[in-house]
């Protein structure tokens, strides 16, 4: 029989979107960040991955005596795969454990870290060699029925994340077991040197909150969030919470977004725009900020004087005239003469159409005699 030799995946947003990779935990399926995934899929390109022998990825990747390190170097040859040179993280327990180990030893690849229901060293080795050979003897049914009251609080539960635990492959659950016998990187944390956020379910009796609070003390600058009314699967347990962490953490690009933004559009117009929000709009000003402004606007490739070029362009080709006058003011903002903008419009009469240039000439005509006007 032929193995994958990557691990199992799902990829969800933009393939231009800066990437963040999710860590599933022990027994769990990349299903773990179904009520997360989605929503930060917005702003990132967000990928998803199943352990060895778990959920869809292949038994034969791992094998006893594995490390955590050897998990990590298949999440690297997963973002290679993908052309992913450089991402954010974020992981829950075994695969926070992956997170930590990719940030001190391939710093190069890590943006940002978020280590969720995890531990540096997770109590020793003790515990997971029994528990490695308790599967490898009798299968994971027994670590599957006792699943519920180690991942959740009492009355919360998940069916299919613990049917995940019971489809698992034994040889491989084992083997990642003994990785997590094997993990300690109590000395190594002070080396990571991204931003990181450290989460603990504050009920949570597999990784309580003093092993995040061990993390975040050690990792320069990390910042530590206690979730109440969370066990060891919080995101699970705790999705919204968990999103509206990341998100910040992650920045999702929001605030550099609307530095740009007022940059570009002037305080004015921002202000303006920012006044008329509402609940039901909140949540698009944001994705614009975030998406628009703070990666295509930020993206280096092209000038903010190009970028202004192939925006009126566009505008002009779809009739958006309204969203066209505050784009004129923004291409003189970015440095573009009349004479230009009349060059683009001129350029827009061959390969748009004579009367979209011409309503377009009428509109930024007069938005610069406005503007020479406030001169």
């Amino acid at each position: 029989m032929s193995h994958s030799p990557l691990l199992h995946h799902r990829a969800e947003g933009s393939p231009s979107a800066p990437a963040l990779m999710l860590g599933p935990s022990l027994g769990t399926s990349l299903a773990l960040w179904d009520r997360v995934a989605p929503e930060l899929s917005s702003g990132h390109r967000v990928v998803r991955w199943d352990l060895p022998g778990h959920g869809g990825s292949d038994p034969g990747l791992i094998r006893a005596g594995a490390t955590v390190g050897d998990l990590a170097e298949l999440v690297l040859a997963l973002a290679d795969s993908l052309g992913i040179e450089r991402f954010a993280y974020a992981g829950v327990s075994l695969g926070g454990a992956v997170g930590m180990w990719l940030a001190v030893h391939h710093p190069e690849r890590v943006g940002s870290l978020a280590v969720l229901c995890s531990s540096a060293h997770f109590g020793g080795a003790e515990a997971w060699e029994e528990r490695a050979a308790q599967v490898r003897a009798h299968g994971v049914g027994g670590v599957a029925e006792s699943a519920a009251a180690r991942w959740f609080t009492p009355g919360f539960g998940v069916a299919r994340l613990v049917q995940d635990n019971r489809d698992a492959d034994p040889g491989a659950y084992a083997a990642c077991c003994d990785a997590l016998a094997a993990f300690d990187l109590r000395e190594r944390l002070a080396d990571i040197a991204v931003p990181t956020l450290v989460v603990a379910g504050r009920e949570d009796p597999a990784t309580p909150p003093a092993h995040a609070r061990e993390i975040a003390d050690a990792v320069p600058g990390a910042e530590l969030v206690e979730l109440a009314g969370a066990s060891h699967l919080a995101v699970a347990e705790r999705p919204d919470a968990v999103v509206g962490l990341l998100r910040t953490h992650l920045g999702q690009n929001a605030t550099l977004g609307m530095e740009v933004r007022r940059e570009v559009l002037g305080d004015a117009h921002v202000d303006r725009a920012q006044a008329r929000q509402s609940p039901f709009t909140a949540r698009f000003q944001d994705f614009i900020s975030r998406y628009a402004w703070g990666e295509i606007w930020t993206d280096p490739t092209l000038s903010r004087r190009e970028r202004s070029m192939v925006t009126l362009t566009a505008l002009v080709a779809h009739g958006h005239l309204d969203e066209l006058a505050m784009h004129v003011r923004a291409a003189r903002r970015n440095g573009l003469s009349p004479e230009e903008i009349g060059a683009v419009l001129q350029q827009c009469a061959v390969y748009v159409g004579v009367p979209a240039a011409n309503a377009a000439f009428a509109v930024a005509q007069r938005v610069l005699e406005e503007e020479g006007g406030q001169d």
